[in-house]
Order: C-alpha cells, then structure tokens, then sequence
C-alpha cells in the first residue's frame, strides 16, 4: 500500500480508502454486520487505513454505526474516520444546517461511531449559503479545539464549485472531497489547481463512476439499485460506449478496468486517495491492488511508500 499526507493534516493515509454509502442500503443490498466486518478486516489487512461515511448514509446513522460496532472490536488509532455532517435521516431525509442541529448531528455521530473523536469531520454538499455561516464554522472550531474533531473538511456537491474550494482555509478546512474519474474530469479545471495553491487533501468519491468503470456492465444494462436508476436508459447505455471505447483504447491488455480507474485518478499530484465503495472483501481486494498499478511515476508531493 502506498501512503500520502492528507492536506496540511498530520495524517498520512492509503491511497485506497472505503467508502461506505453501500452499507446504508441504497446500492441494491442490505449489510449485516458480519457482511461488514469482513470488509474492514480486509480493508486492514491489506493496509487500508481511511473509512469514509456520512450521518445519512442509512437511517439513524446506520453505516456509521456498522463502522462503529467494529472500531469498538479493533483499535481505533489504526485508522482514519472521514464522516460529514448537514443532513439527517431519522424518520425522514433531511437537511440540518444550523449551529445546534450539527452540533447534535456531532454527538449522534461520535456515538453511532464509538469514538472520541472524528479525524475529518466534512460540510456535506450544502449550499453557498449554507457554508457562508461563520456562526456555524466557529463552533466547528471549537470542536477542534475540544478534541472531538481532528480537521475539517469540505465535500462539494458540484465539481466546479470553487467559492467552497478556495475559502476552504477561510473557514479552516484542510481537504475537499470531491467526484472525479476518467469520466468526469471537471475537477482538473479549477478545483485541483486551488487544493494544491492551498496544499489541501483530495478525496476523489465516485472514481469508479458509480460502477461504470468497473467493466463489469455492457450498454443495455438495467440496474436496480436505488442511485442508478434515476439515470434514465439513453444515459446509461451513452456511458456505458463510452466505457467500452475506455476500455479499448486506454486500458492496457490484461489490467483490471476497475484497478486502472482508480489508479488514473491516482497519478493526478492532487489526489491523495480515492473512496470507492465495495460490496465483497473480493471488491476490497480488486480496489487495493490499484496502489500497485503505476500508470506513471507518483509524483504526488507526500507521498510515502510502505
């Protein structure tokens, strides 16, 4: 596994992280703990260290608490917890931006998580003006200054939304997650530039473009899950030549699409790690191989190599 330096933070975390909106349910499947255990364990095993998650991935902090029920079984100075915060979904799905419901969504969080502490606590996909809250950013602070978040992030809702991208040090944020893959490469144009000027961390979301890339599908494919169906057909099938002409032309003879896919967003200097998420310890294992794969040489400025 390879490591990086996430931002201005004192962490050094893989290159190859978990996301985890699966296990809230929304990809086609339910998780059970057991289901999830095994997945962290390989994660560990195969020198992973970043677990990214969100309040609303799941009713009642449902991913959260998967992650938390085995940190409380393993040692949690072992890993780097990424969660988020601006949303909430109890009864219903919501949004929850002022000062005391995040506040509260903090303690929810901590809780579901069994910890002490969050490493980078993220400004989930809000708006301009959700961000544009002082009040909001100077309680945030102090959670630092309590101890109960490491460093602040932001994960921008749009690839292009630069205003979040370049006040991030403002408000005192230390990495922007964002989507970004051979697919959707918008990042490049305004938002990576301003992350290396301010030495921010990159968490590249969806780099396998919600399974796109992984190679697996062919046009005509018809998913069930709760994301992908809202695209409708002629989308799909347009994404799907399109992956297809990737795969032809790009991708070398007998190299895994989906190692590749995760590997191309590795070799931009801005990226630190990619999130992708996975269903099997077999997905684990396909995604971590990709820290192996050099499309060119690393040239990432921190990156440290065990």
């Amino acid at each position: 596994m390879k490591y990086r330096r996430l931002g201005k933070t004192d962490l050094n975390v893989s290159v190859v992280g978990v996301g985890t909106w699966q296990f809230g349910g929304d990809w086609g499947r339910d998780f059970n703990q057991g289901e999830v255990d095994a997945i962290l364990t390989k994660a560990k095993e195969l020198g992973i260290n970043l677990i990214d998650t969100a309040e609303c991935y799941g009713p009642h902090h449902m991913s959260e608490r998967f992650i938390g029920d085995f940190l409380s079984r393993d040692r949690r100075e072992d890993w780097v917890v990424a969660s988020k915060f601006g949303h909430i979904w109890h009864d219903k799905w919501g949004h929850a931006w002022s000062v005391d419901e995040v506040r509260v969504q903090l303690e929810e969080s901590l809780k579901a998580l069994q910890t002490d502490y969050i490493d980078l606590y993220q400004f989930h996909s809000g708006s301009d003006e959700d961000f544009n809250n002082d009040a909001l950013w100077t309680m945030l602070d102090k959670q630092v200054q309590a101890g109960k978040i490491r460093n602040l992030g932001i994960s921008i809702a749009n690839n292009d939304n630069i205003y979040q991208t370049s006040n991030a040090t403002k408000v005192g944020a230390k990495a922007i997650q964002v989507v970004y893959n051979r697919i959707d490469q918008i990042p490049e144009e305004q938002v990576f530039p301003s992350c290396v000027e301010q030495d921010l961390g990159v968490l590249a979301r969806v780099p396998l473009a919600s399974g796109f890339l992984s190679g697996k599908y062919k046009p005509g494919a018809v998913f069930s899950d709760k994301v992908r169906k809202r695209r409708s057909q002629e989308d799909i099938d347009e994404k799907l030549r399109l992956v297809e002409q990737i795969q032809q032309n790009e991708v070398p003879e007998g190299v895994n699409m989906a190692e590749w896919a995760l590997a191309w967003c590795l070799q931009h200097p801005a990226v630190t790690c990619v999130i992708p998420g996975c269903k099997s310890v077999e997905q684990v294992e396909v995604n971590a191989r990709a820290a192996q794969l050099d499309l060119v040489k690393d040239n990432h400025p921190s990156a440290v190599i065990k």
